[in-house]
């Protein structure tokens, strides 16, 4: 099969209605209606291979969900084309339903009154999946899960993590070869976030399914994600590995320095800047291409019990991306209007 997900020059423009407020506004809108274009997502282009595991990341508004819901077929692009399994998305062909699905963190389709089971029999009719393929399956997922005593109890009586785990299950029952995964850990405590992270790796690992990611918890990327496609205002601004961005972005490393004894005369400043330096902790930024000799000069030099070089952390990479492409923007004159659907 070919690269499972294509996309060229995909757009989705939206013309927004601008009232005035108060009566008056309203009653010109009436006689006078003004419009402006929403450009959502503007051109963008990128291939996911089979295997794949790749956060889509961008700041509200940036065109993460509009893009997933073009790619899941819920919405018609402007223009470009879009391409995942072979099918284009918004013919909505049942070939392609059946390999694919669209997980939302902050909407549900499980049944609110009813047991998780219920909606997970609804969708076994719906995907016309075989009994024994359903009843392996389900095992799989329960165990995975860990489901057994969710799986009978009303959703409305469910913790916010318990009920995301069974949405999980019944988008996954059906075992599709492509995940759209829209803030898939929104709103969970950190223990939840990290047991859906380990099953979204397990899931990856057993049916080898392409996995497009969209979170605002680096945590979620980092643990999953060797690349990822930056997206800002409807325009890709990055599409590469998460090591070359903050090589790129962030050309300094962090070394993080524990004392054994007071410094005797050391000025701090001469390996790099300091970020801190309190009692027998220092931080100090180094740049990236320095960073041996520095670290072989503060071993040699300075009473040093402990060391450790980090990369800064991804969320200021992250931010420092969309900080240039906002100033970018300055530049050229452009507005800040974001998309009505993220």
């Amino acid at each position: 099969m070919s690269t499972p997900i294509s996309v060229t020059n995909l757009k989705k423009y939206y013309q927004v209605h601008d009232k005035e407020p108060g009566i008056a506004g309203s009653l010109k809108s009436f006689v006078n209606r003004k419009y402006r274009d929403v450009k959502a997502v503007d051109d963008i282009s990128f291939e996911i291979d089979a295997g794949e595991i790749v956060g889509f990341l961008g700041p509200n508004g940036a065109g993460k969900t509009t893009t997933l819901k073009m790619l899941s077929g819920l919405l018609y692009p402007t223009s470009g084309t879009a391409r995942v399994l072979g099918f284009t998305p918004n013919e909505r062909r049942a070939e392609y339903l059946r390999q694919m699905t669209l997980v939302m963190g902050q909407k549900q389709q499980l049944t609110w009154d009813l047991p998780a089971l219920e909606t997970f029999l609804v969708n076994q009719a719906i995907y016309e999946i075989p009994e024994a393929q359903y009843k392996k399956t389900l095992d799989e997922l329960t165990e995975l899960l860990d489901l057994a005593l969710l799986l009978k109890k009303q959703v409305r009586k469910l913790s916010l993590g318990e009920r995301m785990k069974c949405e999980l299950a019944a988008a996954l029952l059906h075992r599709p070869q492509v995940l759209f995964l829209d803030e898939p850990t929104i709103g969970l405590d950190v223990t939840m976030q990290t047991k859906i992270r380990q099953f979204i790796a397990e899931y990856n690992r057993r049916y080898n399914a392409t996995v497009i990611l969209t979170s605002h918890y680096m945590a979620d990327v980092t643990a999953l994600c060797k690349r990822v496609i930056v997206i800002d205002h409807g325009k890709l601004m990055y599409d590469g590995s998460l090591e070359d961005l903050s090589a790129r972005i962030a050309p300094h490393k962090l070394v993080r320095v524990e004392l054994s004894a007071a410094l005797n005369g050391h000025s701090l400043s001469e390996y790099g800047e300091v970020l801190k330096a309190k009692g027998h902790r220092v931080e100090i930024l180094v740049p990236r291409h320095k960073t041996s000799e520095m670290a072989s000069r503060i071993l040699s030099e300075l009473p040093v019990a402990d060391v450790t070089i980090e990369d800064p952390p991804i969320e200021d990479v992250i931010a420092r991306v969309f900080e240039e492409a906002a100033l970018a923007r300055k530049e050229r004159g452009e507005g800040d209007d974001l998309s009505e659907d993220e």
